[in-house]
């Protein structure tokens, strides 16, 4: 979402304009260095029958405010709309 995910809106009615994967970048297999998975050895049957855990969102709901924060260290620019691309970085003023 910070680097790579973009929306574009339609000024005057704010409707999606790119609502189909073939303008919108995701990431790709390309684009993601090696994950190390591991499992922590705990079943819990009060969660749910399966006895697993969903911890997906937690893992990255800070990541955005990490890079954003990482570019200000770097740049001493704030950037505060998504994506950020190499653009923004180099046009914005403060």
């Amino acid at each position: 979402m910070a680097l790579l995910e973009h929306a574009v809106h339609d000024p005057r009615t704010y409707r999606i304009m790119n609502a189909n994967l073939a303008e919108y970048h995701v990431p790709v297999n390309a684009d993601i260095p090696d994950i190390d998975a591991f499992f922590v050895g705990e079943k819990d049957e009060i969660v749910n029958p399966a006895g697993v855990k969903g911890i997906g969102e937690i893992g990255i709901t800070g990541s955005v405010a990490a890079i954003a924060n990482a570019i200000y260290h770097a740049t001493g620019k704030r950037i505060r709309e998504l994506p950020i691309t190499p653009d923004k970085i180099m046009s914005f003023t403060a």
